[in-house]
């Protein structure tokens, strides 16, 4: 046989088995992926105390998290320096720098405001400030930011009046995140809005994409929480999972299985956050609620 035929036939047959891997390999990626792809974070009012009294730092933190095997850390604006003054570019810069030499994200910020108080000038004030902290988000690289509907006495107006300039604060909050590409998050909380069905009003009234929620398991006390958890699951962008629910206002801790079975079936895919607020070890906590939820999930 000569030389040419010789590679003439070798060609054929590589290319014989190379069309076969690539079919293999096509029919491979052609098959749909319909898993959810969960991401674990710890917020960092889980240390509280610790981080209030200066004896953790947010890069504490961050080395808790990689070594618990979490996939990033919500890093809360009250426990900066000077807040709610917004921190430099610099000590924003090392934390994102920190977070990528730990193969940590930095999805989530969250400040304080109120928008159930009847003052306009202290509501407006306190849109200025979150437009100032959405910043300090997107400079993270966070792609969402907690703010609360608030709380307090608002004597002289009912409840629909508050929920109506709620409403409307909100709508100028959402138009602010869409201007940085951070969404404005509504973390429910129990101060305010106590029912499920009043915070899906609240979420299709004000009617934006850049508008979510923040769906706090612990912030749903009237009648059976893991109903109300359910109606809230297909709105929710991002998940607080705390130790504790509450049954008609009495604590009782949480059921794994039961919020396992609830983002199995609405297919969830993003991040569930890990929140501690009872007395004990915070990092013995949160590691007992990641590790149980896991177990859960992965049993169902």
């Amino acid at each position: 046989m000569d030389m040419k035929r010789r590679d003439l036939l070798r060609g054929l047959s590589l290319a014989s088995i190379f069309l076969g891997s690539s079919k293999l390999i096509a029919s491979t990626f052609e098959k749909p992926f319909t898993s959810p792809r969960l991401q674990f974070s710890v917020n960092a009012y889980s240390f509280n105390s610790l981080l209030s009294s200066g004896e953790m730092t947010f890069f504490d933190m961050m080395d808790f998290a990689a070594d618990l095997g979490l996939n990033a850390v919500d890093l809360t604006g009250y426990y900066f320096a000077d807040y709610p003054k917004v921190p430099d570019d610099q000590t924003l810069f090392q934390l994102k720098k920190k977070a990528l030499e730990l193969g940590l994200n930095i999805p989530w910020t969250g400040i304080r405001n109120n928008f159930v108080s009847p003052d306009k000038a202290s509501r407006k004030a306190d849109i200025e400030m979150i437009s100032n902290w959405l910043q300090v988000s997107s400079k993270l690289g966070a792609s969402i930011m907690r703010i609360y509907p608030g709380r307090g006495e608002h004597e002289g107006f009912s409840r629909e009046e508050v929920k109506k300039w709620m409403v409307e604060d909100f709508k100028k909050c959402a138009e602010n995140a869409q201007e940085l590409g951070v969404i404005a998050a509504m973390q429910h909380h129990n101060d305010f809005l106590f029912e499920a069905d009043e915070v899906i009003d609240i979420l299709k009234k004000v009617d934006s994409e850049w508008f979510g929620l923040i769906l706090d398991i612990g912030s749903l006390r009237q009648g059976d929480p893991y109903q109300e958890i359910a109606k809230l699951a297909p709105y929710a962008n991002y998940w607080f999972i705390k130790e504790l629910v509450y049954v008609d206002e009495v604590a009782e801790p949480v059921n794994m299985k039961k919020i396992a079975a609830i983002l199995k079936d609405i297919n969830y895919t993003g991040y569930i956050s890990f929140e501690s607020l009872t007395e004990g070890d915070p990092k013995q906590i949160v590691s007992s609620m990641f590790n149980e939820f896991k177990t859960a999930y992965e049993e169902l």
